[in-house]
């Protein structure tokens, strides 16, 4: 019986259902990242653990209220990541979130490209399998979901699935929870570096402007996850991310001096990464960390990411002054986020470890 062709680069989740034991080239990662791959999900270097941060003590005595602003402050400057506890975020939200979006992804590939975007023609929301291009035009093993969900006058609900019946109603009560932890986290990180309480939510849009963009990352099971990955190493251009997981395995953080950390599985909590925005006005004292995300054989793998961005044109990223210490200098240039996502680049400045290139 002949065996049905499969158009070039399908989504990701027909190639993964086809039968297929080995991936298409146009998938496969270069050498000098496959040797990291081969036993990236080992146990982590001993005493190498990315930081847990309990939020709860921000709203207590001022004793505990100090130490989660050096807590989190630490966190960013030294790995830019943290797991955050008490986030004040629903868990049953949570959870209602996470079966929208699982339930998304389970309607058949035909119902799912009722909501394809174009990025040919700029239209980036929407369901696709490739959300940026890359320098070496190597793919990622994923489909996924992006969409605007904050501020609730700037989405565009035409463009959100309908199915299932509750993904609209659901997705904007998490984006309005969300939005009140990323303020706590900007009002966390502005005493932290010593400025105003409202300083870096001001200044990176404030309440009216920031906006909130969700992706939901959907990861089939790969045939030879030691050749792929989910999504390539990079630094997120946003100000802050905050990542959610299905309960698998696969986010990767590098930290220098120890290399790629695998995230570990902590209950009740969500992981926030430092993004370039704040990396930038923060002159960087708040590292834009590197990560990647692995896939694996047997399990689908599924993170929504939330980026919170300041507005393309009307904010220009530049180190505040106040953070441009006697005899510093400002070791970024000023530039818009819209110029700054046009000129982003992945680049490695370590070989074979994928240490990001400085943001500027």
């Amino acid at each position: 019986m002949a065996t049905k062709a499969i158009p070039p680069t399908p989504r990701v989740e027909i190639l993964a259902n086809s039968g297929l034991s080995f991936i298409p080239a146009e998938f496969v990662r270069p050498q000098s990242e496959r040797q990291h791959l081969q036993d990236s999900l080992n146990k982590n270097p001993c005493g190498v653990e990315i930081p847990i941060v309990d939020l709860g003590g921000f709203s207590s005595e001022e004793g505990r209220r100090r130490r989660c602003v050096e807590e989190v402050m630490a966190a960013a400057e030294e790995w830019g990541v943290m797991f955050l506890v008490n986030h004040g975020v629903p868990e049953e939200l949570i959870e209602r979130l996470q079966a929208a979006g699982k339930g998304f992804f389970e309607l058949p590939v035909d119902e799912k490209e009722k909501y394809a975007n174009d990025q040919s023609r700029g239209q980036i929301q929407g369901y696709g399998s490739k959300l940026a291009n890359n320098e070496n035009g190597i793919l990622e093993w994923q489909d996924y979901f992006f969409h605007l969900v904050y501020p609730p006058e700037k989405t565009d609900l035409t463009i959100w699935p309908t199915q299932p019946a509750d993904y609209i109603a659901t997705t904007t009560s998490f984006a309005k929870e969300l939005r009140a932890l990323a303020s706590k986290m900007f009002s966390i990180l502005s005493l932290g570096l010593g400025l105003d309480q409202n300083k870096l939510e001001a200044e990176l849009g404030g309440q009216d402007d920031l906006l909130l963009q969700l992706k939901i990352n959907y990861y089939p099971p790969c045939p030879q996850p030691e050749l792929a990955l989910g999504v390539e190493a990079h630094t997120d251009v946003s100000s802050l991310s905050f990542i959610l997981h299905n309960g698998i395995p696969g986010l990767q953080v590098f930290k220098n001096g120890a290399g790629w950390i695998t995230a570990p599985l902590v209950p009740n909590s969500i992981i926030v990464h430092v993004g370039d925005a704040l990396e930038i006005i923060s002159n960087g004292r708040c590292h834009s960390v590197l990560h990647r995300g692995l896939v694996t054989k047997e399990n689908v793998r599924i993170s929504w990411a939330v980026f919170c961005e300041p507005p393309r044109e009307k904010v220009v990223l530049r180190p505040l002054p106040e953070l441009i210490g006697k005899g510093e200098v400002a070791r970024f240039e000023p530039r818009t986020f819209a110029e700054h996502l046009e000129g982003k680049l992945f680049k490695s400045r370590v070989e074979g470890c994928g240490e990001k290139a400085p943001v500027d």
